[in-house]
């Protein structure tokens, strides 16, 4: 069942699926299942959360959600686990991997749209001003769905009963 954190609506049966089902499914996507992202979960429920999220904050604003919903899959398509690549080389990996991310999503055709907001989803950790108001979405909707999941397992340990 494919479920974004905070959120009952199963997602294969919204229209935001119908829009990204044929990007979900690639292998490229897929593959980000093979990676932990913020401790316990996983870089594809990660980027599921921070997509599903954009489109629906997109959508309401009347901005282009379709657009944000593709960045948001491809933010952190990046092949490498973080957590190795930091002890090698320091924080570099926070202001890198929005780059690596583009090129390796530039192979699903990227509008300028979409690579203003994989490119500064980071920001202001990446000096580069967001240049749409969707990239301005990213970033609140990825440290949001960051602190999520961060947060998620310390809060359902502390409420399970004893």
């Amino acid at each position: 069942m494919l479920k974004a954190f905070g959120s009952r609506k199963i997602l294969t049966q919204t229209p935001y699926f119908k829009l990204m089902e044929e990007l979900i499914c690639t292998k490229e996507i897929q593959s980000l299942k093979e990676y932990t992202h913020h401790k316990k979960t996983t870089r594809f429920q990660h980027c599921l959360n921070v997509s599903y999220y954009n489109y629906v904050i997109c959508r309401r604003f009347g901005l282009d959600a379709y657009a944000a919903a593709r960045a948001g899959l491809l933010h952190d398509l990046f092949f490498y686990d973080s957590t190795a690549y930091k002890k090698h080389r320091g924080h570099k990996h926070l202001r890198k991997h929005p780059l690596v991310a583009a090129e390796n999503a530039q192979q699903f055709g990227l509008s300028p749209l979409e690579l203003d907001i994989v490119k500064k989803h980071m920001f202001p950790i990446t000096s580069a001003l967001p240049k749409y108001r969707e990239t301005v979405v990213i970033i609140f909707v990825d440290k949001y769905c960051a602190l999520l999941e961060y947060f998620r397992p310390v809060v359902r340990k502390m409420f399970k009963c004893a």
